[in-house]
């Protein structure tokens, strides 16, 4: 909350900044925490850092600053949650001047916030003389005023001397009994410097800064520390809130969910079910109660409410809410007049509708009345001084047609010509163009009006192939085109469309192919599939290592180095994720064809030796 004060930080970078400083911050050679633990709101502290915060006090501010006692705070908050000992400098000898050096400009910010408020937490108190000092005044007619200021004359500033709680620029909470005055005797002679005669009127509550909604929230009892953050974040990611002027003002959106939360689930959206569920959770946490008993009671109630509502008709939804959003939607112009009248066709009615696009505002006749407007704030935005209205701009000299501006559920755009200026049966329609984010709708007169219709424009000729790039708005806002390479153009410098150049463009067109084409790393080839066809590859992609296998990618678990894996794990990964995903498998291998068999022959005969002949022996002639 003080940070939000002093130095604007939202609640996320507060936290942000904090962590950095929880975790360490390089201190010369070595790395050091330099505030415990950030995510609690527990006031207490330990002894020793009590002891070392006083000595503190007693070398740099002297014995006056120094307590006799050291100081023990109990905490206000509802549910507070004090695991944790207070926010404070881990080491108070860390004087923020002395460390400066090393830290940026947040964490110096923020630490000195730290140091300095738990230091002061163990400083001698303020004091102060409440004082009444009464004036008698003379006019310029010898006329005699009596003029009183009740406030404290500071006598010994103590803690103050360090710090000072920050406040709000329209808080209006000090009274006059808080107001600071000088130092005044008896019978002192004033002198008139200027004389201001004021008149004030009762005003509204101002709206909550982040600040001011963390400390209502704590007083109700409605989150914690650690939830602070994210919940003001949600609110502005969801665009339930924007922040000006370091104000929280609620949109349309937010409006409309928070009319049908409190029409439909209004037991939900109280103060008291948040809180009361936190004390549950706590006593859970302390093993006092059954968590299974909570979710029960909880179930049960809520999902009758949720069965009650769904069968409820459109109709009865949005009457509800038109009822309930009708100060907003619908408000009264102060001369008598049906606000919920129709302005185009007299007898219809507007009420709120939802299309798909969300919600708008629509007349009751339609579709014999097409009128429609935006989910407007209210009636001064979508009125005369808005720029909002329908109106014609001029008449373009090339086709004789009026140019218009007009808004519809979609947002506003201008257009060129009515549809009875066109040929039906050739299905022409009149030519529209959206207004980029950030014009105003005010701001379009008919030159600007010729420009936007004007689109898309040929901005050059690319420099490799000589084909045309364009530029024009889309639905994401401005772009340039070069064949089917769509880039977009900022968003905050709506005029960018209009004036951009070929040198431009084709970077423009540049770092979009590059993002396109940054793919993944091949680390390893595994080689093919044993079962199926196809290579096995791991590869570094942009959330980590996977293993991919034709369209099938499965994710290498942590801890697992994609260098050591091996074919039969990756092939586990694959195929658990193909289950998953229900994607189909790769064809599997066709089996070599088997050879055929060759016909046994028959073992030949194996033939016997010829029978050896015994020769007679030739006889003597």
């Amino acid at each position: 909350m003080d940070a939000s004060r002093r130095f604007g930080f939202s609640a996320s970078r507060t936290m942000q900044v904090a962590q950095k400083l929880y975790e360490g911050v390089s201190i010369g050679s070595e790395t050091a925490g330099l505030i415990t633990y950030m995510r609690t709101d527990a006031i207490s502290i330990i002894p020793e850092a009590i002891q070392s915060a006083r000595s503190v006090i007693a070398d740099r501010y002297g014995k006056n600053y120094h307590p006799d006692e050291p100081r023990t705070y109990k905490t206000k908050a509802k549910n507070a949650q004090e695991a944790h000992e207070a926010v404070r400098p881990t080491d108070f000898a860390r004087h923020p001047d002395d460390i400066a050096k090393y830290l940026d400009a947040d964490q110096i910010k923020l630490y000195g916030l730290i140091w300095r408020r738990t230091v002061a937490s163990q400083m001698s108190d303020a004091v102060f003389d409440r004082t009444t000092v009464e004036i008698a005044a003379t006019g310029p007619n010898n006329e005699n005023y009596g003029l009183r200021a009740t406030g404290q004359v500071l006598r010994f500033d103590g803690f103050l001397t360090l710090y000072r709680e920050g406040r709000e620029d329209d808080d209006k909470s000090e009274n006059d009994d808080d107001k600071r005055l000088p130092l005044i005797t008896e019978n002192e002679k004033p002198t008139a410097h200027t004389v201001n005669a004021d008149q004030h009127f009762t005003e509204p509550p101002p709206r909550y800064s982040e600040a001011t909604l963390v400390k209502k929230m704590e007083e109700l009892g409605i989150g914690r520390p650690s939830t602070y953050a994210s919940t003001l974040a949600v609110l502005q990611s969801r665009e339930y809130v924007r922040i000006d002027k370091k104000k929280l003002i609620p949109e349309d959106k937010g409006r409309l969910v928070t009319a049908f939360l409190e029409s439909f689930f209004e037991r939900y959206v109280e103060y008291d079910f948040t809180a009361g569920l936190e004390e549950k959770l706590d006593i859970i946490s302390a093993g006092k109660l059954s968590w299974k008993q909570v979710l029960n009671e909880f179930w049960t109630e809520f999902i009758a409410k949720v069965n009650e509502i769904k069968d409820l008709r459109v109709t009865e939804v949005l009457d509800a809410l038109n009822e309930m959003l009708g100060p907003h939607v619908f408000p009264d112009a102060g001369d008598g007049s049906d606000p919920r009248k129709c302005p185009k066709c007299d007898d219809g009615r507007i009420s709120l509708k939802v299309g798909r696009f969300g919600a708008f505002i629509g007349c009751s006749n339609y579709p014999e009345c097409r009128f429609t407007r935006q989910f407007t704030e209210s009636n001064e935005e979508a009125g005369e001084n808005s720029g909002n209205e329908d109106r014609m701009l001029g008449v373009d000299p090339e086709t004789g047609l009026d140019v218009f501006f007009k808004s519809g559920r979609f947002g506003p755009y201008v257009q060129l010509g009515e549809p009875d200026d066109y040929d039906k049966k050739k299905k022409e329609k009149p030519k529209r163009m959206s207004l980029p984010k950030g014009m105003e709708p005010a701001a379009v007169d008919f030159e600007q009006a010729q420009k936007l219709l004007s689109l898309p424009r040929d901005v050059g000729k690319h420099p490799e192939d000589d084909v045309m790039i364009t530029a024009s708005i889309g639905r994401y806002g401005p772009f340039v085109k070069h064949k089917s390479v769509y880039a977009n153009l900022d968003k905050d410098n709506p005029e960018e469309v209009f004036t951009i150049g070929i040198n431009r463009a084709v970077t423009v067109l540049a770092e979009k192919k590059t993002k396109q084409n940054r793919g993944a790393t091949v680390l390893k080839e595994l080689g093919e599939h044993p079962e199926e066809t196809g290579a096995v590859q791991v590869l570094d992609g942009r959330y980590g290592p996977y293993v991919k296998h034709g369209k099938i990618n499965a994710t290498i678990p942590k801890g697992t180095d994609p260098q050591d894996l091996t074919m039969e794990e990756a092939v586990k990964l694959i195929t658990e994720r193909a289950a998953k995903s229900g994607k189909k498998k790769p064809a599997r291998k066709k089996a070599a064809p088997k050879k055929k068999a060759a016909a046994k022959k028959k073992p030949a005969a194996k033939k016997k030796p010829p029978a050896k002949k015994k020769a007679a022996a030739a006889k003597p002639a």
